[in-house]
């Protein structure tokens, strides 16, 4: 019985560690594959991690969107993979969202949502520039909007980043 339940142990951390490789292969192709410009193949990895629920291959794909890096520019396409970043914490995505409600690109324009997720970067590890743009947003805010703001941020965070 110890040795059937050591080879169902080893059986698994190979199984494992060889995922591990693999999908840091992937990452590794993709990588290459933007340095030489063929962003063919790096639409391909990304959206394959992304779709998978990796959050800075869900970013990646949001900045390719926004830009139109190799596919055509959609905002509202990079809305939603930054959003399903930043639902999961991602900082410089929950950035970006604030600069895609910020400049109603995707989405209405709406600076109280601005403010919430620059806020939300600014305290998730994204700082300089969500502090930045919160900060230059909060002049052309009312006091109550930036207080909604704060509220929604505070809600957000609350419920990890769910339904904000």
């Amino acid at each position: 019985m110890k040795l059937k339940l050591t080879n169902i142990c080893l059986t698994l951390a190979v199984l494992l560690g060889s995922a591990g490789v693999s999908v840091s292969a992937a990452f590794q192709k993709s990588f290459t594959a933007y340095k030489s410009g063929d962003y063919a193949t790096v639409l391909r990895e990304r959206k394959l991690f992304a779709e998978q629920g990796y959050a800075s291959a869900q970013y990646n794909l949001g900045f390719m969107y926004e830009y139109g890096k190799d596919v055509p520019q959609n905002s509202e396409t990079a809305v939603k993979w930054y959003r399903l970043a930043a639902e999961q914490g991602y900082a410089n995505a929950q950035t970006n969202l604030g600069v895609m409600y910020n400049n109603g690109e995707g989405v209405l324009q709406d600076y109280v949502r601005a403010h919430m997720w620059y806020n939300i970067a600014a305290t998730s590890g994204e700082s300089k520039n969500a502090s930045k743009n919160r900060d230059i947003i909060t002049k052309q805010m009312t006091l109550n909007q930036i207080e909604t703001a704060q509220t929604l941020a505070r809600e957000c965070v609350r419920k990890k980043y769910k339904g904000c």
